[in-house]
């Protein structure tokens, strides 16, 4: 594997290394980790009207948490609740172009609407439906916060053949211990991982705060995230448009040489990928204020 050092003879490069080497390729399921979902979550339900407000508790009545952040993750958590349905949708969390570039053509990269764009549309067809069983509503409702979040994900939206950054292995240097399912990737305090990974999980994590501080935080600057709002914020295939293109734009892959990341990668990257929290947040509850607050149709 290019870019990483020799050191065989040193055992606790030698352990790092045979980490990387025997990491497999994690589905693309997962953007933002459980941090990032839930921060798009809580930003939206802070900005729904009060119509759609009510109708989100009123469909969320007896979750655990019954809050949109609460909420957030339910879609990658279908892997270890209800596998044979994880498995059922896990096309839903992603769009890849397969003619290269970012001209997303839905009929050759969404067939029969699975893929991130078409989950969002046939599940807001769903919620928006009175007629529906409420617990499809209250399924689709829960689709739709984390498949916002995944479509505003840079790593969940582009054209190259590596799995969305799965394919991309690299060793990051940090004091950020991994989640429980990781843990034994985590060496000597290097962490033998991928670039999706870094995207889910450890952009957002360095910041070191919690989902309350990290929503305060990110909730004080303006807002909406835009220099104007537009006809974009209720358009998923624009927004998948917009993270691919983000790819190639504000140089997310590192040279293909260079594997090895410390926090100053992190720190180059969070003012992107919280921008993107922001925006999806914006758009999830511009959505839902038009799904099912004030501004839906009869």
């Amino acid at each position: 594997m290019p870019g990483y050092p020799a050191g065989m003879a040193n055992p606790r490069r030698f352990r790092i290394l045979v980490a990387l080497l025997c990491l497999g390729i994690a589905s693309t399921a997962f953007a933002w980790g459980r941090l990032g979902h839930a921060l798009v979550g809580d930003l939206a339900e802070r900005h729904l009207d009060p119509t759609a407000k009510a109708e989100v508790a009123r469909l969320l009545a007896g979750e655990p948490d019954p809050t949109l952040a609460g909420v957030a993750s339910w879609a990658d958590d279908l892997r270890d609740s209800d596998p044979p349905r994880f498995k059922a949708t896990s096309k839903w969390h992603y769009i890849n172009a397969k003619g290269g570039g970012c001209g997303f053509d839905l009929a050759r990269d969404c067939p029969d609407g699975n893929c991130v764009v078409g989950a969002i549309q046939a599940q807001r067809a769903i919620l928006a439906d009175r007629s529906q069983p409420i617990q499809a509503r209250r399924d689709a409702l829960k689709f739709i916060v984390h498949f916002i979040g995944d479509a505003h994900q840079p790593m969940h939206a582009g054209s190259r053949t590596d799995s969305g950054g799965n394919g991309f292995q690299v060793s990051l240097r940090t004091p950020i211990e991994p989640e429980a399912y990781n843990r034994n990737k985590y060496v000597d305090g290097v962490m033998g991982t991928n670039l999706h990974s870094i995207w889910d999980y450890y952009i957002l994590a360095d910041r070191r705060l919690d989902l309350p501080a990290y929503a305060n935080k990110l909730d004080r600057l303006p807002w909406p995230p835009f220099p104007a709002p537009s006809a974009h914020d209720v358009m998923p295939l624009a927004w998948a448009g917009e993270s691919c293109r983000l790819i190639e734009a504000r140089g997310i892959y590192p040279p293909a040489d260079k594997h090895t990341m410390d926090s100053a990668y992190l720190d180059a990257m969070r003012p992107l990928a919280e921008q993107r929290v922001r925006q999806a947040a914006w758009r999830l509850a511009q959505l839902l204020n038009q799904t099912i607050g004030a501004q839906a149709a009869p």
